[in-house]
């Protein structure tokens, strides 16, 4: 996805601050990282988990994507809990 602004939701700097998950560590989750679910019918703009390894951490990131300015909004990130996720953090498990 080819991104020229990326923006981050209060709630993202929140959580990145409290998790210890770096501007670095998101930009490198957008550039290489890989696109798990898509939510095309989230508003205000259509939405991605992606999922990236940075450092030896995985990493998750929701980001909404404004296509007609080309900018992404990070709405969270998290390190995901193997409890929660199956063995390669790309399936959600279910009870």
């Amino acid at each position: 996805m080819k991104l020229t602004t990326i923006r981050f939701s209060g709630h993202a700097v929140r959580q990145m601050f409290q998790r210890r998950i770096s501007v670095e560590d998101v930009q490198a989750v957008i550039d290489h990282g890989e696109i798990v679910v898509s939510y095309s019918d989230d508003h205000p703009f259509p939405s991605h988990l992606l999922l990236g390894l940075v450092g030896g951490r995985h990493i998750h990131l929701v980001l909404g994507v404004d296509e007609t300015t080309a900018t992404g909004i990070v709405v969270t990130a998290y390190h995901p809990d193997p409890e929660l996720w199956s063995p390669d953090f790309r399936t959600r498990r279910t009870e």
